[in-house]
């Protein structure tokens, strides 16, 4: 059969109707699915010690060669199923082709839950003879449940991401749509198969189908239990930045110190960067930096005892000098297109030029109180201005920082003094020198215009770092 696609995946889980469903595709006579080709446990099918000629052996081996058997020699399109925790290898193989055609089976994840609990106690995985039933009541347990949940939270979410970011799309099907002859027979048409089903395949039985009460032993302790979470993820901090890459060139290492510094931008990134050049005696400026990812991983080689750490600033005070640094003032290194814009369209009352003797305490506490009013439509997608990473969320900063590798350590500004010749200790220096401490900002320093307006409306700006870590309030 000519179409669309190579080969085919289905992604489920256990319990989720995927016999079901494959029984059904392989009625037509276009598909061939191969069951769970890449379970680590066994090939295709827990009876069978191959598919198509390729052993378990030969598979574990090279994955690509049992993908590559599938796409040339089934009998039609062939394909097989994919649990999250299946060989992992395959994952990139398959959703990297746009000549793969993936399939999403999902199900309520209580009702598979309770299935794989009843599944376990009667070691009863399939039926074909409703004769030959199994039952059990079984216990529900919460934090295997919450496990459970997250785990396949997390499989779905990154098929999903890794679909949009590839500019492909799946077929979905929920549990709900494996007795519909209509659905069945349109994910035949997507597949690119003129053949159509007249009836589903009828030697599948379900299982257990009486009502969860039925079927679980503490339903009273399940619903409470259900009670508490949140599937509609109703607690959580709206977040509208794009991702962000790891920004790899403004990686600092140490001259000699096998020490990689991982900037946070507007925090104390010159103190640091001294600290850091002291501790071989050399200017700061010295430091090598512009690496790419490749250089990187070469230091990370040369140096096999090495440690990464950035440092984290209070938001508030980070936001502060930003604006006093990058905003308020005109040179080089500021934001003079976003400055003006800043003046002209969101009328943020800061002069025209750098602060005068007219600039007092009161017109800076206004101007940088209406700056933090713009950095909260900003960073919820409302402005027209890019989210620079010098107000981005230092959150949004380390999962870019995620993409290329974490830091070791996670320091916050007022635990430099302390932590920093901690850091150095590790890596052989037996007397660091302690960093200086952040100059205040001008004209202005924080302090100077602090009050609890101020910090609830950082809250409310950057309200998913106070969260993610632990800030209180400025100063305390």
């Amino acid at each position: 059969m000519s179409g669309p696609f190579d080969y085919f995946v289905v992604f489920a889980e256990m319990r989720t109707g995927s016999n079901f469903l494959e029984s059904n595709l392989n009625a037509f006579d276009s598909f061939q699915c191969h069951g769970e080709a890449f379970n680590p446990h066994f090939i295709g099918y827990p009876n069978k010690t191959e598919i198509l000629g390729v052993t378990q052996d030969m598979r574990d081996a090279d994955p690509a060669r049992l993908v590559n058997t599938i796409k040339e020699q089934s009998e039609g399109l062939g394909g097989f199923r994919f649990f999250n925790d299946h060989d992992q290898r395959v994952l990139d193989l398959c959703l990297d082709d746009p000549r793969c055609a993936k399939i999403i089976l999902t199900r309520n994840p209580v009702d598979s839950y309770v299935s794989w609990k009843i599944a376990q106690a009667t070691g009863q995985w399939k039926l074909t003879n409703v004769k030959r039933r199994k039952d059990s009541k079984v216990a529900f347990d919460g934090p295997e449940f919450e496990k459970h949940v997250a785990r396949l939270q997390e499989f779905q979410v990154m098929l999903l991401n890794r679909l949009q970011t590839t500019g492909q799309t799946a077929f979905y099907v929920a549990y709900e749509d494996l007795q519909n002859l209509d659905v069945v027979n349109g994910l035949a048409k997507f597949l690119g198969s003129d053949e159509r089903l007249e009836a589903l395949d009828a030697s599948l039985k379900k299982q257990n189908p009486s009502s969860l009460e039925d079927k679980v032993s503490n339903f009273d302790e399940m619903e409470r239990a259900l009670s508490g979470l949140d599937p509609f993820n109703l607690t959580r901090t709206p977040n509208f930045e794009p991702r962000r890459g790891p920004g790899v060139p403004g990686y600092v290492t140490g001259a000699k110190a096998p020490i990689l510094y991982m900037p946070m931008r507007a925090g104390p990134e010159e103190e640091v960067r001294a600290w850091l050049a002291a501790l071989d005696g050399v200017p700061s400026e010295t430091l090598p930096t512009k690496m790419q990812q490749k250089g990187l991983r070469q230091w990370k080689r040369r140096n096999r005892r090495h440690r990464s750490f950035t440092v984290l600033r209070h938001p508030l005070a980070r936001a502060h000098h930003v604006f006093c640094t990058r905003i308020l003032m005109r040179g080089p290194g500021t934001f003079s297109d976003i400055r003006k814009t800043l003046r002209n369209f969101h009328k943020l009352p800061i002069p025209g030029g750098n602060p005068d003797d007219t600039y007092d305490r009161r017109a800076h506490r206004a101007a940088f109180g209406a700056f933090l009013e713009f950095l909260k439509a900003n960073l919820a997608g409302q402005t027209g201005i890019r989210i620079d990473a010098h107000w981005a969320t230092q959150s949004s900063v380390m999962q870019g920082m995620g993409e290329f590798a974490l830091p070791d350590m996670v320091i916050r500004e007022d635990e430099m003094e302390t932590l920093l010749p901690v850091l150095a200790k590790q890596v052989g220096y037996a007397k660091p020198p302690r960093p200086a401490k952040a100059q205040a900002d001008v004209p202005f320093a924080l302090s100077e215009i602090y009050d609890d307006d101020l910090e609830d409306l950082a809250r409310a700006v950057y309200q998913r770092d106070y969260m993610m870590f632990g800030f209180g309030k400025w100063g305390d």
